[in-house]
C-alpha cells in the first residue's frame, strides 16, 4: 500500500464518521432558558415566548396519565396518551397544530431541523419533544409508563428533528 492509499483510507474513516446530527439527545441546563422539573411538572424560567409556556401548560395537563396505544388521537381530551398524542397534545395547546398527528406526519411538521425552544424528533413508530431544554417522552429507558418530562439522554439515531416557525 502506498501513502496515497493510506491516506485516502484515513480520510474516508474520518468523514464516516461525521454526522451533522448528534446520534443522543443530552440534556443541558442553561440558566434562564431551560425548564427544570419539580414534582414531575415542568417549570419553565420567565421570560420564554408566549407559545412555549403554552406548550408546556399543556403538557403539565397530561403529565403522570397513563401509556395508552392510540391516546389522543380521537380527542386531544383523553384518559391516556401515546407517543404521538403527547406531542400533538402539546403543540394543539400552544396553538401550534389544529389535529392529532401521528409519528410518521410529525416527521414532516413545520421546519426542518432543531428550534430554538422547541424539537419534535420523528421517525416511524415513535416521536417525542424537547420543550425548553426538557424532553417530553411517553417512554425510553425500558418503560412505557405514558407522558412525562425528563432530562435522561436518549438516542436520536433515525429521527428527524422538526420544529414549529419561529421557535
Amino acid at each position: 500500500m502506498t501513502s496515497k492509499h493510506i491516506c485516502f483510507i484515513a480520510a474516508i474513516i474520518f468523514l464516516s464518521s461525521c454526522s451533522s446530527k448528534p446520534k443522543r439527545w443530552e440534556y443541558q441546563y442553561v440558566r434562564g432558558k431551560t425548564a427544570v422539573i419539580v414534582g414531575g411538572k415542568a417549570v419553565p424560567p420567565a421570560g420564554l415566548p408566549k407559545k412555549v409556556m403554552q406548550a408546556i401548560s399543556a403538557a403539565n395537563e397530561i403529565v403522570g396519565k397513563p401509556y395508552k396505544y392510540g391516546g389522543g388521537h380521537a380527542s386531544f381530551k383523553d384518559t391516556g396518551y401515546d407517543c404521538s398524542g403527547t406531542v400533538s397534545y402539546a403543540l394543539h395547546g400552544a396553538g401550534l397544530i389544529g389535529s392529532v398527528g401521528t409519528s410518521d406526519s410529525l416527521r414532516k411538521y413545520g421546519r426542518a431541523g432543531a428550534g430554538k425552544y422547541m424539537t419534535v424528533y420523528a421517525k416511524s413508530g415513535h416521536t417525542f419533544i424537547i420543550i425548553a431544554g426538557l424532553r417530553l417522552d411517553t417512554g425510553y429507558n425500558g418503560e412505557n409508563e405514558g407522558p412525562k418530562w425528563s432530562t435522561r439522554s436518549r438516542p436520536t439515531k433515525g429521527y428527524v428533528q422538526r420544529h414549529p416557525p419561529g421557535l
